[in-house]
């Protein structure tokens, strides 16, 4: 006969083993719920999970509980240094009942965190004899010695933490690989991956979802560097012209003498170097999407032929009197503000509104701090495959440091410094001062205190509506403007987030 604790250490074993057969996608959550049942079952007042850091062999705590969970978690202990470095190194399992008077023991952490240490039992986490970390229990519960069967049933735990891990990490290194072969397959077909969180942004492809279905021109506003050419591939991708080219031309890129020809192709000897006839871009995106991006720098000389080419879907290529009839549907976007163009002359008013039909303005990256954390984990997978060198995501000081920073330069200054700092990052994690970054917020955890991204997005709402509402002093209509949101849905934020005049 089974008793009552040995039929409970049982049941909970059948209860984590079901979890790591499913598809069970938080590890950290996992490990917890391993950790919490040997500590319990095995009478522990306190417990840790350390994992081995290969490149720098240290062991780092992943899960901590009870006594003083919280301090411990910034130590690192070294491979044969302490109680857990000891049975990392040896890859054997060891019982201390006089922590106090032990050699190996880290005396120091234990004064750190204030919690003495009297009794430890520690086992290592093993996946074909390679030690992955440890698990150690600390002070019998009762004042009582750990012996030997709970050394075995801790080595079951850890048995059991050990296969949770190398699925984790095996399914991590799957699911990198499938990300890299989306990508390449996205880039050999020219289109790029669209990162999409903020709720700012998801309306936004919800109004593209329509816009695609029409024939109409369609005009991408934005500062540079938000990717309004990833907004324009998604209104192709989503039109009927999808199966047809989408071509891409950048006006500001190509000097004027050549983007006519570039634009709508020549004949041999049109000009000095025109040693035979070549196709334009219109002509190449016949039945498809023409992308011109940069439009607010396209020569008033031009402008009049773009014009005719909305019109009437007509034009001639540069050297030719016979006319080519295209049909082709036209995306525009500009960083600049061409109303004002227009009031200077600097662009036509007769093409502007009839690029306009459809509007579409993309927000700066700084009005969508949901989207950033998973850019950054995008760029991150990104850059690990391309350096060959492998990051565990970014510690809370450099989400910290993504969400205060205001992005002048979007996602595309956003993508160079995840790179940047896969380049030169040393540690486990990327690092705040891997990312180089110049922050003018204050912590974003000084009035919340609970390290979360839930926090750091709401406190970093909090100061830049704040800030928005008091350059327009707290008009909450020019305010809500300004943040291309409704000033009802603004008034709700306000309310959520605590916002008042007298902060």
């Amino acid at each position: 006969m089974l008793s009552k604790i040995e039929v409970q250490k049982f049941k909970t074993l059948i209860e984590i083993n079901g979890l790591i057969n499913s598809n069970y996608s938080n590890l950290n959550s996992l490990l917890t719920q391993i950790l919490d049942s040997a500590t319990r079952l095995c009478g522990g007042e306190a417990s840790s999970l350390l994992l081995v850091d290969k490149e720098s062999k240290e062991l780092y705590f992943e899960v901590a509980l009870g006594g003083s969970a919280v301090e411990v978690k910034r130590f690192t202990v070294k491979m044969g240094e302490g109680i857990a470095g000891w049975v990392a190194l040896h890859n054997k399992s060891i019982i201390v009942n006089d922590a106090e008077s032990d050699k190996r023991h880290r005396h120091d952490i234990s004064k750190s965190v204030n919690y003495p240490s009297k009794t430890m039992i520690a086992v290592p986490m093993r996946v074909k004899d390679e030690c992955l970390g440890v698990i150690e229990l600390i002070n019998k519960k009762d004042g009582k010695m750990f012996d030997q069967e709970d050394l075995e049933w801790l080595e079951i735990f850890a048995n059991q933490a050990g296969i949770a891990i190398s699925n984790a990490r095996s399914l991590e290194k799957v699911h990198s690989e499938i990300h890299l072969l989306q990508n390449q397959l996205s880039a050999e077909q020219g289109y790029h991956t669209l990162i999409a969180k903020s709720p700012v942004i998801l309306e936004k492809l919800e109004i593209i979802d329509r816009v695609a279905k029409t024939e109409s021109s369609v005009l991408i506003l934005g500062e540079s560097g938000v990717g309004k050419e990833i907004f324009a591939e998604q209104i192709h991708i989503r039109s009927k012209r999808s199966a047809k080219p989408f071509v891409r031309v950048n006006c500001a890129a190509l000097p004027e003498g050549l983007l006519e020809s570039e634009l709508f192709g020549h004949v041999k000897g049109a000009f000095t170097n025109a040693i035979s006839n070549r196709q334009g871009r219109f002509e190449s995106a016949d039945g498809g999407t023409i992308f011109l991006d940069e439009i607010g720098d396209l020569p008033l000389a031009l402008q009049a032929k773009l014009l005719r080419v909305i019109q009437e879907r007509t034009f001639e290529k540069v050297g030719a009197d016979n006319t080519i009839t295209v049909d082709v549907r036209i995306l525009a976007a500009t960083n600049h503000d061409i109303e004002k163009q227009v009031e200077k002359g600097e662009f036509r008013s007769d093409l502007y509104y009839r690029l306009n039909v459809l509007p579409l303005f993309i927000p700066p990256l700084r009005q969508r701090p949901e989207d950033i954390s998973a850019l950054a984990d995008f760029f991150l997978r990104k850059f690990m495959a391309e350096t060959k060198k492998q990051f565990e995501g970014f510690s809370g000081e450099a989400l910290e440091t993504m969400l205060s920073y205001s992005w002048p330069g979007n996602i595309r200054e956003l993508e160079n410094c995840i790179e940047r700092a896969c380049v030169i990052g040393k540690n486990k994690q990327i690092m705040a001062e891997d990312l180089l970054l110049k922050t003018t917020f204050s912590h974003p955890f000084q009035e919340s205190g609970e390290r979360n991204l839930k926090n750091a997005i709401n406190a970093f709402k909090t100061r830049f509506i704040q800030r928005v509402l008091e350059e327009n002093n707290w008009n909450q209509t020019e305010a809500a403007k300004d943040l291309n949101i409704q000033r009802t849905y603004l008034s709700r934020l306000i309310k959520e987030l605590g916002i008042n005049s007298k902060e």
